[in-house]
């Protein structure tokens, strides 16, 4: 066993598509509207039957990464007041910078509590966006519990990483782009770990798509959701198990509540992807497509390309590249191993 089963999900509301469509002009203007790019993958499409394969750039956002979306819908419904005490957050890079981005548009204080394998590229960009950073140790529930010590001491408002409404229609806008630019998109794949960014584009493609399938891909090394929807519970992984992935974006120990009750309302299922494939997604991303991916951000394309056996027939799919922010160093070994 990996992990300890938890019943129930303190869940509340599923995220209505008006909530999602009033999100996207909210953040109009400081999250982009990213393009589909289509991806010529070898050996993927053929055999007379035509298929074509979009990647939902969301490393082009202006910190890299989907988690804009969230944070600054999030943030900017904040009260004068709130905003004068300043936002707080627990997060490993992508949605740390979210946050200081959006808070820096608002004229709010951030601060950040991060763990201390947090990728050295990430920690920069949140630190060059004027946040202040507490560090901790490796586990989720070490950054929560030293944010909610934070928030006693200081006052400070939590924009949380992935459990929270808000944060979930924000995300929710990638989906509802893909819709509204391809219509008849059959099938959507995205990274999953804490759940925000999948229960988010889940729930915008079901509700404008009920016939489209949906699946959320995530690392066998931090499979605890995919645990999860398997046995209908959320169950938690140890830190020591889910820090092992190269996908440093997914390393979260567990689902959250609210995110797993739209797992289970909207999600068709959840595959997990090796290293070695998830390396060998970032080399066919760069290669077909010309954006630059991290780890987390190649996952759901390693599925397209290595576990097509297990997902359903399409004609139209898109990859979320939920993020882009990857270490040179990293990329160049990724881009040359194998001969690549």
């Amino acid at each position: 066993m990996c992990g300890v089963a938890t019943t129930g999900t303190g869940a509340g509301q599923l995220v209505g598509i008006g909530e999602v469509r009033a999100a996207a002009e909210r953040i109009r203007g400081i999250a982009m509207r990213t393009p589909l790019v289509r991806a010529q993958f070898p050996g993927v499409s053929g055999h007379g039957q035509p298929r074509e394969i979009w990647l939902k750039a969301e490393s082009l956002q202006p910190i890299g990464a989907f988690k804009i979306r969230g944070a600054a819908n999030k943030i900017l419904q904040l009260s004068a007041e709130e905003i004068r005490r300043g936002v707080i957050t627990y997060s490993s890079g992508n949605h740390a910078q979210g946050v200081a981005y959006a808070a820096r548009e608002v004229g709010a204080m951030a601060v950040i509590v991060m763990p201390s394998n947090a990728p050295a590229i990430k920690r920069a960009a949140t630190l060059a966006l004027g946040a202040e950073i507490v560090e901790v140790g490796v586990a989720s529930s070490e950054r929560l519990e030293m944010a909610e010590k934070l928030v006693r001491e200081h006052g400070y408002v939590v924009i949380p990483p992935y459990d929270d409404e808000q944060i979930i229609a924000g995300q929710a806008t990638c989906g509802l782009e893909i819709v509204e630019d391809l219509p008849d998109v059959d099938l959507v794949l995205a990274p999953v770990s804490g759940g925000g960014l999948l229960s988010g584009v889940a729930a915008a493609v079901k509700q404008l798509r009920p016939e489209a399938k949906v699946f959320g891909v995530e690392p066998e090394l931090a499979a605890d959701t995919a645990e999860s929807f398997r046995k209908g519970e959320i169950v938690t992984w140890a830190a020591e198990l889910t820090s092992r992935t190269i996908a440093d974006g997914l390393r979260t120990q567990s689902v959250g509540r609210r995110n797993f009750a739209h797992l289970q309302a909207f999600v068709d299922g959840i595959l997990t992807v090796t290293e070695a494939e998830i390396r060998a997604a970032m080399r066919a991303i760069v290669g077909s497509a010309r954006l630059t991916p991290e780890p987390s951000g190649a996952v759901a394309a390693a599925a397209l390309l290595f576990h097509a056996e297990q997902l359903p027939a399409y004609r139209q799919a898109v990859a979320v590249v939920s993020g882009g922010n990857v270490d040179p160093r990293l990329l160049a070994e990724v881009l040359t191993e194998n001969g690549g």
